[in-house]
C-alpha cells in the first residue's frame, strides 16, 4: 500500500528552537490507562501530559494490544516491510485531556493476543519482531506528520531499535534524517535479549552484530542497541545513573553504560500530584494539609479498621508503619526476614499490602499469624487501600536492594508519612536524612543488612515520640514539589541541547 504523501515541513532554526514549542515523538510499549504492567506506563503518560501542558506538541506511539478499546479513529493505513515480510498497519489516534495524543499501532497479527509481552506459557516467541515493528511504525507515522518531529524519545528495551533505525534505515530521509534520539532506561534488568539470527527479519544488516552494536554475549540486545545508538541516555534518578555504571547495579550492562557515560543523564521521575493529593483525595475519610494535619488521624483510624486492628487511643498513639510493595527480590524483603523476630520489640504496628513471589507472600502470612497484634497483611492490590495506607501510616518502609526511582517515597512525603528507605537510586535522591544541611524529610540507611534497616526504623520510632520534631519532618516532606513540572523542564532542556547540536 502506498504511503500517504505529505509536504515536508522543515524543522525550525536553532535560534527559534530555543524558545518555541518542540515537536516530540515518544515511543513506548505501555501507557496508563491503556496498557500497564508496571511504572513505565505511569511515567510515559505523565511525562507526555506535563510536556503538552508546557506547550509542546507531543505524540506517543504504542501498540494497540488486545483490550485497548478506547476511541481512536484510524487516520491512516499502510504496509510496513520487516525483512521479507509485509505487515498491514493502521494508525489510530486518541487525544489526551492534556493536549498530547496517543497513536495506537494496529497490527492484529502481532498485538491482538493475551499478554503484553507473554502469556502463561512464557514470553511471546516473536517479541523481537513485535517491537521491531513498533519502532518502524513510529518512523512511518512520523514521516506523515504535519510537523516533523524535532526529537525522538524511546523508552526501555521495547523501543530500543528506534535509535538504531534513526542511524541506519532513515539516514538521508527527506524529513527524518538527523533526527536526534533520547533513550530512557527505566529498568536495566530487562534487556530484550534475542538470537543474532533475528537481525535480517528486523531489516538490520549483520554488520550491526558487533560489540559496539547489538551484540551482547553472543546474542542481540535491544537495550544495548538503544544505549549504543542514541544521542543521549537517561535514567530515572541521578543516583541510579551513577549506580548502573557499576557491576553491582548494572546487570551486566555496566561496561556498555560506562562507555557512554558522557551522554548519560539522571532525571528524576515526578508523580501525579492531582491523583495523590491529601487535600482532595476521594479515598480518604477527611482532607488534610501541612497546615492542618488533623485529617491524617482520621485516615489512621480508617486504616486500623480496614486491617481489623483495634481503634483505641493507645493504638492511635503508637507509630504505624506501612508498606506497599511488589513482593520480589528487588524490594529488600530478605532484610525484613533477617530481623522479623525483632520487629515486635520496636513498639510499632505494621500493615502490609502487596503481591508477588510465593516465598515472600508466605513469609508475611506467617509473620501475621505469629504476631497478629503487631503485623497485618493484605495479599493483592487495592488502589483505595493504597491511598489510605499512604495517609494513615506514620512511617513508610522501603528497604529496596535497588530502586531506579521509586514513587511511594514521594507519595508518602506528600501525605505527611515519614519514609524510612535504603539510600539507593531515587530513594537516595529524594529522602533527606538528618545532617545533610537541609531540613530532613526521613530516615535512610546504606548497608544492605537487616541490622542497618532495624537501626533506621528504631530511630524513626524514637523520633515519633517527639511531636515537635515529628511534625517538622512531616511538613518538610509535604512542602517538597514532586510534580512532573520540574522533570519535564529537565527533559526539555536536554531535548533543546540535542536539537541545537543536530543542526
Amino acid at each position: 500500500m502506498p504511503r500517504m504523501s505529505t509536504p515536508a515541513t522543515p524543522r525550525p532554526t536553532s535560534q527559534a528552537r530555543d524558545t518555541s514549542p518542540l515537536s516530540i515523538l515518544m515511543v513506548a510499549s505501555e501507557a496508563f490507562p491503556f496498557a500497564k504492567t508496571g511504572g513505565l506506563a505511569d511515567v510515559t503518560t505523565s511525562l507526555c501530559d506535563a510536556l503538552a501542558v508546557a506547550g509542546h506538541d507531543v505524540t506517543l506511539v504504542m501498540p494497540r494490544y488486545l483490550g485497548v478499546e478506547v476511541e481512536s479513529p484510524i487516520v491512516r493505513r499502510t504496509a510496513v516491510r520487516m525483512g521479507s515480510r509485509w505487515f498491514d498497519v493502521g494508525f489510530g489516534v486518541h487525544a489526551l485531556d492534556s493536549g498530547a495524543r496517543v497513536v495506537f499501532v494496529g497490527c492484529d497479527e502481532l498485538y491482538r493476543r493475551d499478554g503484553l509481552y507473554g502469556d502463561a506459557a512464557g514470553d511471546h516467541a516473536d517479541n523481537a519482531l513485535r517491537f521491531g515493528l513498533l519502532a518502524r511504525a513510529a518512523f512511518d507515522y512520523a514521516s506523515g506528520m504535519t510537523r516533523a518531529p524535532d526529537i525522538l524519545h524511546a523508552h526501555d528495551w521495547q523501543a530500543g531499535l528506534v535509535p538504531v533505525y534513526a542511524r541506519t534505515r532513515y539516514l538521508g530521509h527527506p524529513r527524518l534524517d538527523g533526527l536526534p534520539t533520547v533513550f530512557t532506561i527505566h529498568n536495566v534488568g530487562y534487556q530484550g535479549i534475542f538470537p543474532a539470527s533475528v537481525l535480517p527479519a528486523l531489516d538490520l544488516p549483520r554488520s550491526l552484530f558487533t560489540i559496539d552494536g547489538l551484540e551482547f554475549w553472543g546474542q542481540s540486545s535491544f537495550l544495548k542497541a538503544g544505549i549504543n545508538f542514541c544521542d543521549a541516555v537517561t535514567t530515572v534518578s541521578r543516583t541510579h545513573a551513577r549506580e548502573i555504571r557499576t557491576r553491582e547495579y548494572g546487570h551486566g550492562m555496566d561496561g556498555v553504560i560506562r562507555a557512554r557515560a558522557d551522554r548519560l543523564h539522571g532525571i528524576l521521575n515526578g508523580i501525579d500530584t492531582d491523583t495523590w493529593d491529601p487535600t482532595n483525595d476521594p479515598h480518604l475519610p477527611a482532607a488534610y494539609s501541612g497546615a492542618d494535619l488533623s485529617g491524617k488521624r482520621d485516615a489512621k483510624r480508617s486504616l486500623l479498621a480496614q486491617f481489623e486492628l483495634p481503634v483505641t487511643r493507645s493504638r492511635l498513639d503508637r507509630p504505624l508503619v506501612g508498606m506497599i510493595s511488589r513482593m520480589v527480590y528487588q524490594k529488600g524483603l530478605d532484610l525484613i526476614a533477617e530481623v522479623m523476630t525483632e520487629l515486635p520489640r520496636l513498639g510499632a504496628t505494621f500493615v502490609i499490602l502487596g503481591t508477588g513471589e510465593a516465598r515472600y507472600q508466605d513469609m508475611w502470612r506467617a509473620a501475621a499469624a505469629r504476631y497478629p497484634d503487631v503485623i497485618r497483611v493484605r495479599i493483592g492490590y487495592d488502589e483505595s487501600l493504597a491511598h489510605i495506607i499512604e495517609a494513615g501510616a506514620d512511617i513508610f518502609l522501603m528497604p529496596s536492594r535497588y530502586e531506579p526511582c521509586g514513587l511511594n517515597q514521594m507519595y508518602s512525603m506528600r501525605y505527611g508519612t515519614v519514609p524510612v528507605v535504603r539510600a539507593t537510586g531515587g530513594l537516595a535522591d529524594v529522602v533527606r536524612p538528618k545532617g545533610e544541611g537541609k531540613e530532613p524529610t526521613g530516615f535512610t540507611f546504606s548497608a544492605y543488612t537487616g541490622a542497618a534497616m532495624l537501626d533506621a526504623l528504631g530511630e524513626a520510632v524514637a523520633a515519633f515520640g517527639d511531636r515537635e520534631r515529628w511534625t517538622a519532618l512531616q511538613r518538610a516532606g509535604m512542602s517538597r514539589d514532586f510534580s512532573w513540572t520540574a522533570s519535564a523542564r529537565a527533559y526539555v532542556n536536554l531535548y533543546r541541547r540535542l536539537v541545537a547540536a543536530s543542526t
